[in-house]
């Protein structure tokens, strides 16, 4: 299997502190109440459901927590009116950015995420006009461990539909077609595979360097504001870094 993308650099990767990981939480909840009003409270009858749980596990969201969460969706299907969007645009030096936000008031969101892109030394651009840069694929990541043997992971993987395995790094990286990436990640989950990370994300074909100081701390700055923002779900970019 080759390896094609580099998975440190297909999302900007939150630091482990207390306030990123409240942060996840509050996006992770977010998606769990979509979920359910999409398709009801039941995981065994609502995949999306599943995708989600399996999402909040790997980031290390309480399994009380998650309950609690999909119970006050539950109760409360009238209140929950989050909407997806996805912004695009360009960093310093042409960087592609897609950011996907998940809010109860747009015009909140599109207003931050253009000043974020513009304090960042970038701008916002119209719908499509990096995203054909990037590929959709679902993406599950295991850490490597003694206990795990890399050939019948891959196989494991390959086997349950997974178009790619690549064990460069400090992590196994499995990637599918979006349409199959449940079906991976369940099978996975059945035999016990522990998942450091599990979505569907967006990889980019090509990546762009930035060599000037300053284009470097206008990029981060870019990327904190975003990860900042309690409404920004995912931020994807082509930084080769």
């Amino acid at each position: 299997m080759s390896g094609h993308s580099k998975f440190a650099n297909i999302k900007h990767k939150k630091e482990k502190n207390d306030a990123a990981k409240g942060k996840i939480f509050t996006v992770i909840g977010k998606e769990l109440a979509v979920a359910v009003k999409a398709g009801g409270a039941n995981p065994d009858s609502n995949s999306k459901l599943r995708d989600v749980i399996a999402k909040a596990k790997a980031n290390n969201m309480p399994n009380d927590t998650i309950e609690r969460s999909i119970k006050k969706a539950a109760g409360n299907l009238g209140d929950v009116n989050y909407e997806s969007i996805r912004y695009e645009g360009y960093g310093p030096r042409g960087v592609a950015v897609i950011v996907d936000v998940l809010t109860d008031n747009k015009n909140r969101s599109a207003a931050n995420v253009r000043a974020a892109f513009t304090k960042g030394g970038g701008n916002m651009g119209t719908t499509g006009c990096v995203s054909f840069m990037f590929d959709e694929k679902g993406q599950i990541l295991v850490e490597k461990d003694e206990d795990i043997d890399e050939e019948e992971l891959m196989m494991q993987a390959l086997e349950a539909g997974a178009e790619d395995f690549d064990a460069e790094g400090e992590m196994y990286e499995i990637i599918t077609a979006p349409d199959d990436f449940s079906a991976v990640r369940e099978a996975l989950e059945q035999a016990g595979i522990e998942m450091a990370e599990a979505e569907i994300t967006m990889i980019p074909q090509t990546y762009t360097a930035l060599t000037e100081e300053e284009d470097i701390k206008k990029m981060n700055r870019l990327l904190d504001m975003l990860d900042d923002d309690d409404d920004v779900k995912n931020v994807y970019h082509n930084l080769d870094d």
